[in-house]
């Protein structure tokens, strides 16, 4: 069985494009970078680095005990390749639309948007308690369908190399064609916004073409406002255990302190959801701004015209 991870023959090439963009973003954009928070985002890759050495090994033992129940042998043809390709690019849209929609897993995923800052390094930031989510469970259809655990796993390396690039602001826009069917950095910039036109839009990995489906897609529109980035409630600190931990403390205390008819719904409710309307949810954010950019009606300035007149 080959024991193959592309990312970490891919470590290198990030290196090289951090310190490339460095160089552009020092005469283009000094505020792209910041160093307290370059130094959050390489101690966050090193640790999803340890952290998936630690649980990676388990998760592939289990994706093969259960490939015994498989339902077709797919095997290893090329065609195979493409399709596993696609379809986890689809299993990745959908548990990282949870990733967003489920506070359970957002408690990991807000990991990767604590940054206030949009730069290379910043794809770096990475969990390190996704194991904790049990988020791998999205995987086990493409096992159970006859795709190999180790054909699934290179292929979500791949997934991951493509998603490095897009994490910049160095890069405008793509041709249209490639915008129409690719995740790009424009399509991401929105994912990682805080705009409340922009909240929880773009979940794609690396075909935008889920998003378009699916009624989550969001154009970018760098002349209408500029990008804000980070989360909702910015973290306001550089502190490595208190980014990685923050938000599981915070859903913990939420659910301890809920009436216990509410304590399920601070797991599974989206982030930002409390029994009381005490804090907002993106939904909420998003549907008032909505109502601030709807045209106000205009009031007759003739009041005799429509029966209104005084004396």
């Amino acid at each position: 069985m080959p024991d193959f991870s592309p990312v970490d023959y891919a470590v290198p090439g990030f290196v090289v494009l951090v310190l490339l963009e460095m160089v552009w973003a020092w005469k283009n954009r000094p505020e792209a970078y910041e160093p307290r928070d370059t130094l959050t985002s390489l101690a966050f890759g090193l640790g999803s680095t340890v952290a998936g050495a630690l649980t990676g090994g388990a998760f592939l033992l289990l994706f093969l005990w259960a490939w015994q129940f498989r339902l077709f042998d797919i095997g290893w043809a090329w065609w195979a390749w493409i399709a596993c390709f696609v379809l986890d690019d689809l299993k990745y849209y959908w548990v990282h639309r949870a990733g967003h929609r489920v506070r359970w897993f957002w408690a990991s995923h807000v990991n990767h948007h604590s940054s206030q800052h949009y730069n290379l390094s910043t794809a770096l930031r990475q969990t390190w308690t996704g194991a904790l989510t049990l988020g791998f469970a999205f995987a086990l259809p493409l096992v159970l369908l006859g795709f190999h655990p180790v054909m699934i796993a290179i292929c979500g390396g791949f997934n991951l190399i493509y998603q490095f690039w897009i994490h910049t602001e160095a890069i405008g826009k793509m041709p249209r064609w490639f915008e129409a069917v690719m995740n790009t950095p424009s399509h991401h910039r929105v994912h990682h916004a805080t705009n409340p036109r922009y909240l929880d839009r773009n979940y794609a990995g690396v075909f935008i073409v889920w998003d378009r489906m699916f009624g989550t897609f969001e154009e970018e529109r760098p002349d209408e406002e500029r990008i804000r980035y980070g989360i909702v409630r910015q973290l306001g600190s550089f502190n490595l255990l208190w980014a990685v931990f923050h938000e599981w403390i915070g859903m913990v205390q939420d659910i301890w302190r809920a009436p216990w008819r509410h304590k399920l719904s601070y797991l599974l409710r989206e982030p930002g959801w409390t029994h009381d309307d005490s804090r907002d949810t993106s939904d909420m954010i998003r549907a008032r701004w909505r109502e601030r950019q709807a045209p106000q009606p205009v009031a007759d300035e003739n009041p005799i015209a429509d029966g209104h007149a005084t004396t």
